[in-house]
């Protein structure tokens, strides 16, 4: 899954882009103290992505559900 797919799923939970730096963008939401920070990748590692569901609060399950809308 590319970096900007990443985001448009996190999008869907709520999450908001504040800013990019770099090869990142840093995602935010409202209610929840934790910053993600996404590669702009062609592909974001299945580590790093787990890492980032984790940090969302969200199940793998839950984040694939949201991809395929």
């Amino acid at each position: 899954m590319s970096g900007i797919d990443v985001v448009k799923t996190f999008s869907k939970a709520g999450w908001i882009v504040v800013r990019e730096r770099g090869s990142h963008i840093i995602m935010e939401k409202e209610g929840v103290d934790m910053l993600l920070t996404i590669p702009k990748k062609n592909e974001v590692k299945r580590g790093t992505l787990r890492s980032l569901i984790a940090d969302a609060g969200m199940t793998v399950d839950e984040f694939v559900r949201l991809s395929k809308k």
